[in-house]
């Protein structure tokens, strides 16, 4: 099955509860791993609702008890809502699974799908997603003021576990853009299973983008978050983003050249004979299980967080 398809599970009044997508998620993994449909993408708003991956740590979720939803997805905690495309890809990668190029292709259509709108966007080393870079050269001193407020002496440059919650709007991941930081605008957290792939990207297009700063969001700390809309300083829509990420996904994801994750042969500990042990021999979902892992580490892989 070479096609891809879309399919609109709902937007705006009839955006989507996070666990009814979900479940769809997994109804439609199950007829992909048994060929009964081609690659799907599910594209869909939700309503308000923080989602938190395996690595999100308690001190990154809203201190004010909001409720999580814990997934099965790599990645920290987020935020999906009105005025954010999330998409699920449903696509089946050849094994042993290369993860990271996965994610690679997801970040490249959506750069390609910002730039339609003459935004700039682009990767970051060691961070999954797709960001507005700040200015490199710009120090503490030289960051603007917000609300008369003075950023002379920024804490976060000496405290590494600096928390932007406790210290009002002008450390708010929301406010990045006026500090002109690092600031994400899609992000990407994906999972693995028998060879097919789950949960995607969110892309904020025009959300309310203080839901973000009752967390930490991806576990970032030193950068924030910003959209399309707020980028371009003019109102853009889902609408107006929806068919143009449709086309882009398309480009990569349908005529992508599918490649098994390159391994690498090692000895065996206490292999007398000394034969090399090739990881792709590992059954298909311990390899799929190492590769996610992997991708899932900012340290090791320099990929995604």
């Amino acid at each position: 099955m070479s096609e891809f398809q879309f399919v609109r599970l709902g937007f705006g009044p009839d955006s989507v509860e996070y666990q009814e997508a979900w479940d769809e998620q997994r109804r439609v993994h199950a007829a992909r791993f048994a060929d009964e449909l081609p690659d799907t993408c599910l594209l869909l708003e939700h309503p308000p609702v923080y989602t938190a991956g395996r690595r999100t740590a308690d001190s990154e979720r809203p201190l004010d008890g909001t409720p999580v939803v814990d997934v099965d997805r790599g990645g920290k905690i987020t935020w999906h809502g009105p005025g954010q495309l999330v998409g699920y890809p449903i696509q089946k990668l050849p094994r042993p699974v290369d993860v990271v190029a996965h994610v690679r292709r997801l970040e490249e259509a959506l750069i390609r799908t910002c730039a339609e709108f003459g935004l700039e966007t682009s990767r970051v080393e060691g961070r999954s997603g797709v960001w507005v870079l700040g200015d490199p050269r710009q120090t503490a001193e030289q960051r603007p003021a917000l609300g008369g407020l003075d950023l002379d002496f920024d804490p976060r440059l000496q405290d590494d576990e600096f928390d932007a919650r406790f210290n009002g709007p002008e450390y708010a991941p929301s406010n990045a853009g006026q500090r002109r930081e690092d600031r994400k605008i899609a992000a990407i957290g994906i999972r693995v299973a028998k060879g097919v792939t789950m949960h995607g990207f969110a892309l904020n297009v025009n959300p309310d983008n203080t839901w973000f700063d009752k967390i930490i969001p991806c576990g970032i700390r030193d950068a924030g978050v910003t959209s399309i809309s707020y980028e371009l300083g003019r109102e853009v829509t889902i609408a107006d983003v929806l068919p143009v990420a449709e086309k882009h996904l398309r480009e990569v994801l349908e005529n992508a050249e599918l490649k098994p994750r390159l391994v690498e042969k090692a000895e065996t500990p206490g292999n007398a004979a000394g034969s090399p042990r090739n990881t792709a021999e590992i059954p298909g979902n311990a390899a799929e299980k190492t590769a996610q892992e992997t991708v899932e580490n900012p340290v090791a892989e320099k990929a995604t967080a």
